[in-house]
């Protein structure tokens, strides 16, 4: 079963989302699409999404966070990514796309990261 859970915190301005299971097409990118529209909706542009239990990602799941980052980065902000997994990472690579993401080890790091831009 493709299942997505998903949490997000606000510390300050930033939403850290944390995601685990199977970010792919169908239910799981749709309700993640929907969470972020929502936020986004409410002036929210700065997210760092924490991949660290994301366990597949398809190429609808690779496809959102392209979108979000684009539209988070057309608003004035950003999306950093958190411990992306090795087939996570792999799959960024493959489709010449992990240059386009800051990415760090920690939740903290990545969060304290938007004092500094």
């Amino acid at each position: 079963m493709n299942t997505l859970e998903i949490k997000i915190m606000k510390y300050g301005e930033i939403e850290a989302v944390e995601l685990s299971g199977a970010l792919v097409l169908g239910t799981p990118v749709n309700n993640l699409r929907q969470k972020i529209d929502n936020l986004t909706a409410h002036g929210a542009n700065q997210f760092v999404f924490n991949l660290t239990a994301i366990t597949r990602m398809d190429s609808s799941g690779i496809g959102l966070l392209v979108m979000i980052m684009s539209s988070t980065k057309e608003a004035g902000g950003a999306l950093k990514l958190v411990n992306p997994s090795k087939q996570v990472t792999q799959t960024l690579k493959m489709c010449n796309l992990l240059p386009l993401f800051e990415i760090f080890s920690e939740e903290q790091e990545a969060i304290s990261s938007f004092a500094k831009s």
